[in-house]
Order: structure tokens, then sequence, then C-alpha cells
């Protein structure tokens, strides 16, 4: 069975949806099967696997609210072993619609449950939010993978981020685990990312990677051309630190996914 995981922080501008992208396209790229899926209202991580959102029938959106099955949303990408649910803008006001439905903090697991099998990875990029669609996701993974930006603000709201993980597993999902943390935008010139740094590993004793994402040109530029940067420049750093990225990953669970 394929490991779920959902790639979140409640605060914005941290790499959530380039982390998103870019693992997925270098667990595939490494013979894994991976389900990108996008429960993000601005739709991000579909536009940066190059799924144009005007051709797309169905989404996320009518996943999480009944009227579709995964069937139905799932899409096949241009990438190796990479398939996606994508979202649309109509997600933003799926909140409002769930606090009205029955079992509103399980519809994502019940709706993944019948693929889970069919994929080594199921990577699910969240909204930056701690609302409903944010716990349908952390109720329905494995673990939860954290990217922290290398600045003054890194930590803030984590403690709002862990105390709700730490709520879903007593209410919903008691196998919820931290699956690590990534540092981004980091640079080891500067003192204050040195600081950070020693900061969030004294948060997160042993679950921080050890490769950390630089500030880097081609990991902006890639989402304009549709492209994870595993596919738009192979060999840049930012590609490099991700595909490190990924190896950990994969060493950290083998033999536990597929």
């Amino acid at each position: 069975m394929g490991k779920v995981i959902a790639v979140a922080n409640q605060k914005g501008g941290v790499g959530k949806t380039t982390t998103a992208v870019n693992l997925a396209a270098c667990i595939g790229a490494r013979k894994k099967k991976v389900l990108l899926v996008d429960i993000d209202p601005q739709g991000n991580a579909t536009s940066g696997m190059g799924i144009r959102k005007k051709n797309v029938a169905q989404t996320s959106y009518d996943l999480l609210i009944g009227e579709a099955r995964v069937e139905d949303v799932r899409v096949a990408t241009e990438f190796k072993n990479i398939d996606m649910i994508p979202s649309s803008i109509e997600l933003a006001g799926a909140e409002v619609e769930l606090v009205e439905m029955d079992d509103r903090i399980n519809r994502l697991k019940l709706a993944l449950a019948p693929i889970r099998e069919a994929y080594d990875f199921i990577l699910i990029d969240c909204p930056p939010s701690l609302g409903l669609i944010t716990l349908n996701a952390l109720t329905a993974v494995d673990s939860i993978f954290i990217p922290i930006q290398c600045e003054y603000y890194a930590l803030e709201g984590l403690s709002q981020l862990m105390a709700t993980v730490r709520q879903v597993k007593k209410l919903y999902n008691p196998a919820i685990e931290i699956e690590g943390v990534l540092l981004t935008m980091y640079d080891g010139r500067l003192n204050l990312t040195t600081q950070v740094v020693a900061e969030v590993k004294k948060h997160f004793p042993g679950k921080v990677y050890k490769a950390a994402i630089p500030r880097n040109v081609r990991l902006s530029e890639a989402p304009s051309y549709g492209l994870p940067v595993y596919y738009y420049d192979k060999w840049s750093k930012g590609s490099v630190a991700y595909q490190e990225v990924a190896k950990e990953l994969l060493k950290a669970n083998a033999g536990k996914e597929g």
C-alpha cells in the first residue's frame, strides 16, 4: 500500500507547492509511482505540472464534496510515473460546504482509499491554512512533510501546526507522524540562516533533512513553463537539492511503501 504524505505548513511562502511538485518529480524519476493531489484552491501544483485548469472537467473539489470518484478526477501527467488530481478555485468554497456534510473530516481519506495500492507514494499539496481541507489531508495521511524557510519568522505558527497535528492524532488519525522537516530558501553565508537551522533542529530532533533547498532562479522559473525543475534544468542547484531530498525520503521509507 502506498504511503500518503501531506506537504503542509499554514504559513504561506515557504516553498510548500514547490516542494510537492519537485519531490513528486524526483521520486517519479527514481522509478516510484506517484500520485500528486492538489487540494490548494490556488492550484499552483496543478499548473506547475503543466496541466491547464480550464481543460480539466473535474477536480479535487468534486472529490471532496462527493460528486466524483478518484478515477474520474485523476489525470496522467507527461512526467515519468506521475499522475495527478488537479485543483480548482471552487475549492475556496469547499470549506463552507464541508461544514454541513456527514463525515466531513474523513472525505479525502475515503476518496483515496480505492487507489492507495496503485502508488508507492501519494503526496498531498495542502493550502496555507488549518481549515477543514487541511484537516481532511491530515486525517488521510501516514505522515506530514513540513517545509520551513530559513528566515526570521520560520517557526512562527509552527506551534499551531503541531498542536493541530497532535489533535488530529488524538481524535482522527492515531498513525500520523512527522515525515521530516525541509529547510528552504537556504543561504549558508548568512548568520541568520545558521541560527534558524539550529532552532529548527532543536524543535525537531532527528527529523530535519540533511539536504536543504537553496534560493535558485531555476526553481522560480520552472513553474511558468509548467515543468518541475528536474525537467526544466536537471542539474541546477535547486534540482540537485530536490533529488537529494528524494533520495533521503526513499531511503527512510525503504521497504515500507508499495
